[in-house]
């Protein structure tokens, strides 16, 4: 098991957990909460979620609960893959609507730790897509919120076309990230890019 301790470990990273493989193919503990807090993830996560896309270029973002029923998150592929997507959202953090991005995949095994104060989404990157993702408090409707994915002053290359894009109609009257007034405090800790554990 090893962190980039250089990192803290209130920021997002990937997660790679170990497999054992043989001839019948492979095995690997894909939640383990003793090496999750062995590496500084000591979030209690309450529910499951999964979800299934049809399409290359389903886009699911950005998003992510505000307090008192703030959500951390362990995302993870169980088919195809995805370019998932974080984006710093604490008020006052120097690299506020920073974003950073990597490929999941079934095959990869790797996952994305989003801890509460990051924006979150992701895009399919092929047909037939199943992912699913671990969250520390439970769903609540009054408490969802969101950016608006293709945000100009967020600025992420999505990987399609506006016109290629899947969304949903409630992420696309999501607000801008000027017009959102974020309830995260800045823990004195900047985002520069995902870091890698491997547990």
């Amino acid at each position: 098991m090893c962190v980039d301790s250089m990192r803290s470990l209130a920021l997002p990273r990937i997660i790679a957990p170990q497999r054992y493989v043989d001839d019948r193919g492979w095995f690997s503990e894909t939640f383990h909460e003793k090496r999750l807090r062995d590496i500084g993830i000591t979030m209690r996560f309450v529910q499951d979620n999964q979800s299934s896309s049809k399409r290359a270029g389903t886009l699911r973002g950005l998003h992510f609960q505000v307090p008192p029923a703030a959500q951390a998150k362990l995302v993870s592929v169980v088919r195809g893959r995805i370019l998932d997507v974080v984006v710093d959202i604490r008020r006052g953090s120097p690299t506020f609507g920073r974003h950073a991005s990597v490929e999941l995949s079934a095959e990869s095994g790797r996952q994305v730790y989003v801890p509460e104060g990051f924006a979150h989404g992701f895009v399919t990157l092929e047909d037939e897509v199943v992912v699913m993702y671990k969250a520390s408090a439970f769903y609540s409707p009054a408490h969802d919120c969101g950016i608006y994915w293709n945000d100009p002053d967020i600025g992420f290359p999505w990987p399609f076309k506006d016109s290629e894009v899947v969304v949903s109609d409630k992420d696309k009257r999501l607000p801008s990230l000027k017009e959102f007034v974020s309830p995260f405090a800045y823990d004195g800790n900047p985002f520069a890019s995902l870091s890698n554990a491997s547990v």
